[in-house]
């Protein structure tokens, strides 16, 4: 009978003890579990990194920044480099400029170098008339000064205007009309000033009279 009671008493203990240690190894498991959610972050990743407790988050966001730098510092370049062609297109304006007003500054450089030429022989046929009290050889050196003035002239493009048969607005400016019988109307009657063109453009229009018959 005591055998067997020890028996029934051992086969209670053997409960209680596997009771026991089936619930401590819950407590440890639950605890696990708590330490685990504890390292669990936004993500839901639990601290899966590359590394031992770290968060794939984190390495996510650190790379994150790191492009915005590298971005940040690529926008920084552009903004220098456009900075840098700014100034430079601005220096080439400033130089640009300069230059076309020099040219408009000495555009009639050569022309009135050619001009000095002809100034200088009508000084020369002047004293010299003076001297000798030629004036016939004072108007045949005019003469000679005025040919080569109009050659310049030439050379340069530049060609009178033809006064004479019909009116034209485009080449004659009317600055007087007559009521003559003799001319038919809106023609030419006078030249009062000649006028030129320079290349195909009119310079100086024509300064004539016009017949309006009434």
């Amino acid at each position: 009978m005591i055998n067997d009671k020890e028996k029934e008493l051992e086969k209670e203990l053997d409960k209680e003890m596997k009771k026991e240690v089936e619930t401590f190894e819950e407590d440890i498991i639950k605890e696990e579990e708590e330490k685990e959610e504890k390292e669990e972050c936004g993500c839901g990743c639990k601290g899966h990194g590359e590394e031992k407790g770290s968060c794939c988050c984190e390495k996510e966001e650190k790379d994150t920044e790191e492009e915005i730098g590298k971005l940040k510092a690529e926008v920084e370049d552009w903004k220098q480099s456009y900075l840098r062609k700014q100034a430079d297109f601005q220096n080439f304006t400033k130089r640009k400029e300069k230059e076309v007003e020099e040219l408009r500054k000495f555009a009639s450089e050569k022309i009135i170098t050619k001009l000095l030429d002809g100034l200088d022989n009508l000084e020369r046929a002047i004293s010299a008339s003076e001297a000798t009290k030629d004036f016939d050889g004072l108007v045949k050196g005019v003469d000679m000064i005025l040919g080569q003035l109009k050659g310049i002239m030439e050379t340069e493009g530049v060609e009178p205007i033809k006064a004479e048969g019909k009116y034209d607005p485009m080449y004659h400016h009317a600055v007087m009309v007559e009521d003559n019988s003799e001319f038919e109307d809106d023609t030419i009657i006078l030249e009062l000033q000649k006028g030129y063109t320079m290349k195909g453009k009119v310079i100086r229009p024509s300064m004539v009279k016009v017949c309006k018959r009434g």
